[in-house]
């Protein structure tokens, strides 16, 4: 099995990780959490505690309902196992989150995919034009990312960081270990000691939910027999916290209707009633990648560590530590994968778009799929043609529905939500039973209706 040596300093005393030095691999396993969609993360992640906040309702929301609500068997898949717009370039980790060690490309057959309806998928549920399941695998034929003159995926070659027990990441140096030091209160030798630690799969998975929930995830992973304390609610708080308003907007232009179910005694949310548009809202928070969430939290005061991880991603000079501007774009504003947008997006995520792909065969020979012409060959008896990657929430075989740009969710359809985010489809007697649970009379109950749109949703 992979693993990373990763050496840290401990305090003796007080059992736990001072700091951390490592070259490009670990650090590039930390930077890559931002490219991870939160559905993602629940998956790989949810048998860990605690759970991250009401995700993991919204996760298990998707696995529950009935494949028949979404538009497409492929829609279900893409919100349980969201695909990261920097997958390809992920695959060159030393630890690879997903658990994947390629990303697979489907058709339906050689002979459809190079000379009929030239059509992929990522998804093995898709269909095809000709009717047929896209369930032939196609691996992508790539270069190796990982050159020896540039080091990791994001962090160039030879560069030492020093990684804080809060996930802070500052080049290594004397005058660094010992800020750090002095922070602690640490100022005697005698009580410091270094280990090594090897870092496995299991260990960074831990990181990743532990740097979502945990002060101190260093110590808490590394240090098993001395799990740090979690964070209160205080540590999410932001500036200037205020009740969200209840009452319905005027503006009601390109928002989304919502019947919330009020008790009128404690002035509280019990459960909405909503459309398919709402839910597309919510289940497109899973597609989501962990970067753009943590850019929206930016203006808060909260004291997880993922968001020391983004500061420092932000403060390390890319021109000295990282290997290009546009690496440190990806992971402080990270986009959607392709396909995962759709027409009624109100959160402002920015879609990746494919490359374009050339699917050369030979007749009685292999097949070969590809996106940079140079890994060709000049063979002369190879056949190449473009191919295009087909909408995957797209409902119809010939790929051309014109209702391709809409989300997960046929429709139309109502659904009652609960408060934290427990989706299933609209039943008097589910509602009755939340009511139930929360013990609020039914004559407290008064229906109140509002317009969802972007300055609700940010």
């Amino acid at each position: 099995m992979d693993s990373i040596t990763l050496k840290a300093l401990v305090d003796k005393t007080n059992n736990r990780v001072i700091y951390a030095e490592s070259n490009e691999d670990f650090v590039d396993i930390l930077f890559s959490f931002f490219t991870i969609p939160m559905g993602k993360i629940i998956r790989l992640t949810r048998n860990r505690s605690p759970a991250v906040g009401c995700m993991n309702n919204l996760y298990e929301s998707v696995q529950n309902l009935e494949v028949r609500r979404f538009r497409t068997e492929t829609c279900r898949s893409m919100l349980l196992n969201p695909r990261s717009a920097a997958a390809a370039e992920c695959e060159n980790l030393k630890l690879k989150l997903d658990g994947y060690d390629r990303l697979w490309y489907f058709g339906c057959s050689v002979s459809c995919t190079s000379s009929n309806h030239k059509l992929l998928s990522h998804y093995p549920e898709a269909i095809c034009a000709c009717g047929r399941r896209m369930d032939s695998s196609i691996g992508l034929a790539t270069k190796n990312d990982l050159d020896a003159a540039g080091g990791g995926l994001f962090v160039k070659r030879l560069a030492r960081l020093i990684i804080s027990d809060k996930l802070q990441i500052v080049p290594s140096s004397t005058a660094a270990s010992f800020s750090i030091l002095s922070k602690l209160g640490i100022m005697d030798g005698s009580l410091i000691e270094e280990r090594s630690f090897n870092i496995r799969l299991d260990e960074a998975l831990k990181l990743l939910k532990c740097s979502l929930v945990s002060k101190t995830p260093l110590t808490e992973v590394l240090l098993q027999n001395n799990p740090a304390p979690k964070p209160s609610e205080e540590d999410f708080e932001q500036e200037s916290p205020k009740r969200p308003k209840l009452e319905a907007t005027s503006n009601r232009d390109g928002k989304i209707v919502v019947k919330l179910m009020i008790s009128k005694s404690k002035q509280v949310v019990c459960y909405a009633e909503a459309g398919e548009d709402f839910v597309d809202l919510l289940f497109s928070f899973l597609c989501i990648p962990l970067g753009f969430i943590v850019k929206q939290m930016q203006d808060s005061n909260s004291k997880v560590c993922i968001n020391h991880l983004y500061d420092s991603v932000q403060s390390l000079d890319a021109e000295q530590y990282l290997k290009s501007q546009e690496k440190k774009a990806m992971l402080l504003s990270p986009k959607l994968a392709p396909g995962f947008s759709y027409e009624n997006e109100l959160l402002g995520v920015e879609e990746d778009t494919h490359p374009t792909y050339y699917y050369s065969t030979k007749k009685g020979g292999d097949a070969k799929l590809v996106s940079d012409k140079t890994l060709l060959s000049s063979d002369s008896s190879r056949s190449v043609l473009g191919v295009t990657v087909m909408d995957p929430k797209s409902r119809y075989s010939n790929n051309k529905d014109k209702k391709s740009g809409q989300g997960f969710l046929g429709g139309p359809a109502l659904f009652t939500v609960t408060d934290d985010l427990i989706i299933a489809a609209i039943s008097s007697i589910s509602g009755l039973s939340v009511l139930s649970k929360l013990k609020v009379p039914f004559g407290d109950i008064e229906e109140r209706t509002v317009h969802v749109g972007k300055n609700e949703v940010s």
